[in-house]
Order: C-alpha cells, then structure tokens, then sequence
C-alpha cells in the first residue's frame, strides 16, 4: 500500500513541478522586455527619437506587462550596429535613419532630392501604400519588421560665401557631405564641389574654410552652432529624412495579439510624436538662426523646379544601376508623391 502511495505521490509532485514551469513560461512571456534603441539624445522635449522612444515606452507599459529599457544617444552603439542587433535579437527595437538603406537598399529612393514638396506629403506617402509595400519588402530582405515612421526632416544648405537662390550660386563652392555617393551626385549634379569630411571634423572645415558650407536639417545648424561659421542659410529642402522604427520579427510574432496591437498603436504615436517634436524644433530654429545673424533664402517654386531639375536625374541614374531590379521603387515613389501631392 505505501508503494502505491509513493508512486502517486510522485506522479502528483512531477504534475505539480510540470504545471509550475508552465507558469513561469507564462508569466515570463508576459513580462517581456524589448530593449529599445537609438542615437538621439534621451531628452522628450528636444530630441525626436527622444521623445519617440519614452512615449513608446509610456504606452507599451500602460497597456500590457511588457517591460521597455531605453538605451538612446547611441549607448549600443551607432545605427549600422543598432540594425544588426535588432537582426540577431540582442536589440528588441531600433529607430533609425539613412543607415537602414545599407541593408534594404530600396530604402535610399526616399532619399532622391526635391522629391517631396512637404512634409505633410511626406507622412501622407510613408504612412500610405507606398510606406505600407516598403516596410513588407524590407521585412523580407532583413526580418526587421517597421512599426511606424517618424523624420529627421528636411536638409538645407548653409555657406559662408553668398546668398543661394539657384544651382548657379553654387558653382565653384565646396560643400561638406557625408560620404553616401546618393550625395556626392546630387552635389555634382547641383554644379558644387562635394567634400567626404567626418562628422566630427565639420566644425572645424566650416570654421578654418576648408568648405564653404555644408548641408543639415535646422535642428542640427542651430545645435552645433554652424551660425557662428556660415552667414547664409538656404530653405531648399533637398532631402527629406525618414526614421525607421524596426522590430525584430521573431520577437513581435512571440508577443500574444494584444500585445502586438498595444506595440503597433504605440509605435505609431510615436513615430507621430518624433515628426511633431522635429517640426517644432525647425521652426524654432529657423528663428533663432535669424536672429543670430544669418541671411535666410527661401526659394520660390519656379526657382525649386530649377534645383530638382538638376539635381534628381545624376541621383535616380546612379540609383537605378545601383538597385537593378529594385529600381522600380523610384518609380513607385514618383507615384505616390505625384497622388499625395494634389492633396496638399
């Protein structure tokens, strides 16, 4: 008899051991934690992926029981390496810029210049079928799933030369770029001298004439202070900067429903918070370079159809030798901004 008593006894306690490790699971999954990442400043009321990022985190937290560390100013390293963590997983969620092109290159036809004319076409583009087709395409290519789109907005150019109104007034002049060959061909392409200078050397270029200008959005002149160096600031618009809030896919397909849609509404007012947060920034900086000294330009559109003119057809020939197949992304792009724009 109490050989049969031990034997149920162990059958009761490996139920009880088994059902308690079920638990765990459970309540594991439940609380999980996605390791979020960029490398703006952590800063809400200044920083885009800043603001992005805490407000993400607020509503995640809010509505479910997963758990969200912040690691901003490029604490996990700088964009090629927060894209390739959240590739392996040790990173849960990346918000990043250009970079992304260097592993879905059809990322870098948003990058065309003078292709679009605001920002709301922009949102209206990226957040439509055209965003919608992208984000699936890369999906494929990288297994990083995006959540939503934010911006670092539009670049302007800056020199401490002469006033800009066409591709004509930048002849001769040498501008600092970064070492993105997209770039180097739309300078070209606009008649300047592009120069390849490390970020960390721009101040200096600007300030010993090694350039004559240089290209940024408002947040990043003012910021750095490039008004003490450069006196003339030109409202052209060249390139509108795209954010990328990416996930890893394998962790968004291990959360439960609810907790993927909590995660995909989040992103969203995220990616909606950081446009907002940059678009106050730019207007406040477009102020505070005025009074600071610099000449602000703000071409017309007859004098933009000039700019587009000469400096998209170098840029969309190189593209589409470089994407081969993927070139038709050019084209859809050319679409949706044409559509979007008899909205605006």
């Amino acid at each position: 008899m109490s050989m049969k008593l031990t034997s149920i006894q162990r059958m009761l306690t490996a139920a009880i051991a088994a059902a308690t490790l079920a638990a765990a699971a459970s309540a594991s999954a439940s609380a999980q934690t996605l390791r979020f990442a960029h490398v703006d400043p952590d800063d809400w009321t200044t920083s885009k992926k800043g603001s992005a990022g805490q407000v993400f985190k607020n509503l995640v937290e809010a509505e479910t029981d997963i758990k969200v560390e912040l690691y901003p100013a490029g604490s996990l390293g700088g964009e090629t390496e927060l894209i390739e963590g959240a590739q392996d997983g040790t990173i849960s969620i990346a918000m990043v810029s250009g970079s992304y092109a260097n592993f879905c290159p059809a990322v870098a036809v948003t990058d065309i210049p003078y292709t679009f004319p605001s920002a709301p076409v922009a949102w209206q583009v990226m957040d439509g079928e055209f965003g919608t087709a992208l984000a699936e395409h890369c999906l494929e290519q990288t297994g990083l799933r995006t959540l939503a789109y934010g911006e670092t907005g539009f670049r302007h150019f800056t020199n401490s030369v002469r006033t800009i109104n066409s591709p004509e007034d930048m002849k001769g002049l040498k501008f600092r770029v970064q070492t993105i060959p997209l770039y180097i061909e739309m300078m070209r392409g606009l008649g300047a001298e592009p120069q390849g200078i490390t970020w960390g050397e721009v101040p200096t270029a600007l300030a010993t004439g090694v350039v004559d200008g240089q290209e940024n959005p408002i947040s990043v002149i003012f910021g750095n202070n490039f008004y003490e160096f450069q006196d003339y600031l030109t409202l052209d618009r060249h390139v509108y900067g795209v954010d990328h809030l990416l996930i890893n896919d394998d962790i968004f397909q291990s959360l439960s429903e609810e907790e993927q849609a909590a995660v995909k509404r989040a992103a969203v007012v995220a990616g909606t918070t950081g446009r907002a947060i940059q678009q106050f920034n730019s207007a406040e900086g477009i102020a505070k370079l005025e009074a600071a000294g610099m000449e602000i330009t703000q071409p017309n559109a007859e004098q933009m159809e000039v700019f587009r003119e000469a400096a998209q057809p170098p840029v969309q020939a190189y593209l589409r030798d470089e994407l081969g197949d993927d070139a038709e992304w050019i084209d859809r792009l050319s679409a949706a901004v044409s559509e979007a724009s008899e909205r605006f």
